[in-house]
């Protein structure tokens, strides 16, 4: 039973958080349902995957956040939900003092995901994984790993003006001081659909599994990656993660075992042969909590799930084959 010296902490926590949001600019916290008092981790580093077949779009791996503090959920290929559609990456953003959580969504144009380097073509502006063209997906294997059978390829290497930057979040102490360009903020009022019910429950998978919460794994994932929603055959670990054994979680592929390009987000695509994984950005020193909060969301955005999913948007018009997407950033 929670004493009342207690429930009396919790009350004064979400009362001067509310304030804070309160005296924060409205288009700091557009989209945000989630905030937080602390910073989330650093990125961990993984190895991407082989993607499981032609279609499949790369999706990062990031920090949620539950009762539990953060949780990884581990980058995964996914089918999107419609041609010629692309994903925007979820990110923390700090404003009024707080971490705020802006969901990931799919449409026609990558939008702004706060400057953060995920790798594997998203490398904190645009996306430059692939493209669509001539009724499919083309994988730019410079930094994507879709394995020898895959046709539909390019290679195209890539610039990668912050390399070494592992930061997981925009603004704010320590963060990324980064700010959407015209073309991210024309994406952003786009028609836009949410994350798909693969994606959920995916993100459910991650958050019901301890060993990826931070305070378990200490920002270093024993399943950082997965292959497909739902199977943990041929997950990847963070590097300098524990064995999956210790940590009581699903086995998982050290290293490149599985096929995967390792997500760097901390090295550019020239350096490595085409072949070869693309690898993620090698945490800094974690962002220890010091409390947690949270707050509503802006009446103009739909009441979240419990586990951080985007909210819902309008469906887009209908995206026919054959031109290749004006994405910015490319």
């Amino acid at each position: 039973m929670i004493s009342r010296k207690t429930l009396r902490n919790l009350v004064a926590r979400y009362l001067i958080v509310g304030a804070v949001l309160a005296a924060a600019p409205a288009a700091s916290f557009a989209g945000v349902f989630i905030s937080v008092g602390f910073a989330p981790p650093a990125l961990p580093v993984y190895v991407q995957p082989i993607c499981p077949g032609d279609g499949y779009l790369w999706t990062p791996g990031y920090w949620a956040y539950g009762p539990g503090g953060y949780y990884w959920v581990p980058g995964v290929w996914v089918q999107p939900p419609s041609y010629g559609l692309l994903w925007t990456p979820p990110y923390w953003g700090y404003a009024g003092g707080v971490y705020g959580f802006h969901a990931g969504y799919w449409g026609p144009h990558v939008g702004f995901y706060g400057g953060v380097n995920y790798g594997f073509g998203y490398i904190g502006t645009g996306f430059v994984g692939g493209r669509w063209e001539g009724g499919h997906f083309a994988y730019n294997t410079a930094v994507m790993h879709v394995g020898p059978g895959f046709h539909n390829t390019y290679v195209e290497n890539v610039h990668i003006t912050n390399v070494g930057v592992h930061t997981s979040f925009n603004g704010g102490p320590g963060g990324i001081q980064a700010r959407p360009s015209g073309a991210e903020l024309a994406a952003e009022h786009e028609n836009h659909i949410a994350a798909t019910h693969e994606q959920e429950s995916h993100i459910q998978a991650a958050q019901s599994n301890r060993a990826n919460f931070a305070s378990a794994n200490g920002g270093h994932p024993s399943m950082a990656a997965l292959q497909r929603p739902g199977s943990t055959q041929g997950a990847v670990a963070a590097r300098g993660a524990a064995p999956a054994a210790n940590r009581g979680g699903a086995p998982a592929a050290r290293g490149g075992a599985a096929g995967g390009g390792f997500n760097r987000a901390a090295a550019p695509a020239a350096s490595r042969p085409a072949s070869r994984p693309v690898e993620q950005s090698r945490p800094a020193a974690e962002s220890r909590p010091a409390q947690q909060s949270h707050a509503a969301a802006p009446a103009s955005h739909p009441a979240p799930a419990a586990h951080s999913a985007p909210a819902s948007h309008p469906a887009p018009a209908s995206h026919s084959g054959g031109g290749k997407p004006r994405g910015h950033g490319r």
